[in-house]
């Protein structure tokens, strides 16, 4: 790979280089300007910005997409714009520019919303005339072509200024309210208040959790996309076992499905063969594969649009489960059926998990395991903590765990909606120095995971393209070897 230059020709984020473009650089380029449609969530992202403007009158609303993220040296990590930022312009995969900011301007009758953006490296000198060949982290011919300012407007249907003009329109007088910590420029511009800044990131989460028709498109295009992946993974169990460590050849078959078909990753795939599997985020990935153990692979697809899947599949490596380990697979399948029909609108939002727990723990301790010789009270969720670890499932969109910063009232102590998108995925977890369990468990860590919307009268399953049943899983998994 090419050096990247040195300090003298590469600049920071706030640098603008010679104002004319050198010798060799200086015209004779052609007009290569687009004119793109509007991209197609454009028109969702308009009716949430308006939900913002709703809810915020007389107040100024700055929503930074954040910026490059140095992995080492002078190599950045690859640019994924904040989910609440993306949520309100619908902007998409690699079109995304770092350090853009979205601005809603208080207006006598609303808000007036204008994207500051980093407009294509221009050509013809002035402030960034050099940019297009001397800088590494934002010229065109380092990191590629990005949308002139009016292409910008035309794909978000939004109105677009350029990145330089921010700091004038936010040095106008208003009550500001900034979603803090993306922009380190943008926080140093407007003092903060951390109650209002609070109340933002509250309504920005919650505004998440109802996915409209476009939103769930856009999920089930991400699950079927990690469907295809997890087909590609069962085709390549074989060559995984070959390998010292087959882990990361399950890893490598399944991430370049999510490359091919969508932005990327939701999240770092979780492949875990054997033991590993006992670790709920298990990410090292540099164990063997071996035949007779159990594989753990937890992945999701992020599509273009940034949604992701996340769905849990444990097969059996030879293709056939043993006795223990479909007793084991058992149990989980019924736990995650009985959370699963615990999925309507109206329902407690806590209601799948407590009815997954029951199921587990009343198979636990129909197996005689009870942690320190407790009684079984209640769910038996504290009890088999030590087996289970963990909640039974979570929202989905544009993060993996989506909608993280909504209030309890709204999210883990309200009710299922129509539009609610979540997982269910109960677990059993024996760790392989787990004295309290049989020496025939031990190591034996099992998850199945799949992801629903609430529908009017229930829930529809957007991952049912992949097998739970133990039969089914085997039978499948003969197909593809």
């Amino acid at each position: 790979m090419q050096e990247q230059g040195n300090a003298s020709d590469t600049g920071d984020d706030e640098s603008h280089g010679p104002a004319t473009p050198a010798g060799p650089f200086r015209g004779g380029w052609a007009n290569t300007d687009l004119k793109p449609p509007l991209l197609p969530g454009a028109a969702c992202a308009a009716k949430r910005r308006s939900a913002v403007s709703e809810r915020f009158p007389g107040e100024r609303i700055v929503v930074p997409s954040g910026g490059l993220k140095v992995r080492s040296n002078d190599f950045d990590y690859t640019f994924r714009p904040h989910s609440a930022f993306v949520h309100l312009t619908a902007d998409h995969g690699t079109q995304a520019v770092p350090d853009s900011v979205l601005v809603f301007e208080p207006t006598g009758c609303g808000h007036s919303v204008t994207l500051f953006v980093r407009p294509r490296s221009p050509r013809d000198g002035g402030r960034n005339g050099a940019e297009f060949y001397g800088d590494r982290r934002h010229g065109e011919f380092w990191i590629g072509r990005r949308r002139t300012l009016s292409e910008t407007a035309d794909a978000l249907g939004l109105e677009v200024a350029a990145r330089d003009d921010l700091e004038r329109a936010l040095g106008k007088k208003a009550p500001t309210r900034v979603l803090r910590g993306e922009d380190a420029h943008v926080d140093s511009l407007v003092p903060p208040d951390s109650r209002a800044d609070a109340e933002l990131v509250t309504f920005l989460s919650e505004l998440r959790l109802v996915k409209d028709e476009w939103e769930v498109g856009q999920l089930r295009a991400a699950v079927d996309c990690t469907v295809a992946g997890f087909h590609d993974v069962v085709g390549e169990l074989g060559n995984a076992t070959l390998l010292a460590r087959g882990e990361r050849w399950i890893e490598g078959t399944f991430n370049r499905r999510a490359r091919l078909g969508g932005h990327g990753l939701g999240f770092e795939t979780i492949v875990a063969a054997g033991a590993h599997a006992c670790v709920l985020h298990w990410m090292r990935n540099d164990g063997p594969v071996r035949n007779g153990d159990l594989l753990l692979l937890d992945a999701g697809v992020e599509a273009d649009s940034f949604y992701t899947a996340d769905v849990t599949r444990t097969l059996p490596v030879s293709g056939r489960f043993t006795d223990v380990q479909r007793r084991v697979y058992d149990l989980v399948l019924a736990a995650q059926s009985a959370g699963i029909a615990a999925l309507r609108p109206g329902a407690r939002y806590g209601d799948f998990h407590d009815a997954a727990m029951r199921v587990i723990a009343e198979g636990l301790d129909a197996w005689g395991l009870r942690p320190s010789g407790g009684a079984v009270s209640g769910s038996g969720s504290d009890l088999y903590r030590r087996y289970t670890l963990c909640g039974s499932g979570h929202m989905l969109g544009l993060d993996c765990h989506d909608c993280a910063g909504a209030r309890d009232a709204t999210y883990l102590g309200g009710v299922l909606e129509a539009g609610h998108v979540l997982t269910v995925e109960p677990g059993l977890y024996f760790q392989p120095d787990d004295l309290t369990v049989p020496e025939e468990l031990r190591g034996i860590g099992v998850r199945i995971e799949d992801d629903f919307v609430i529908t009017a009268d229930g829930a529809m399953c957007l991952s049912s393209g992949l097998p739970r049943d133990a039969d089914e899983v085997e039978t499948w998994m003969a197909s593809l070897r």
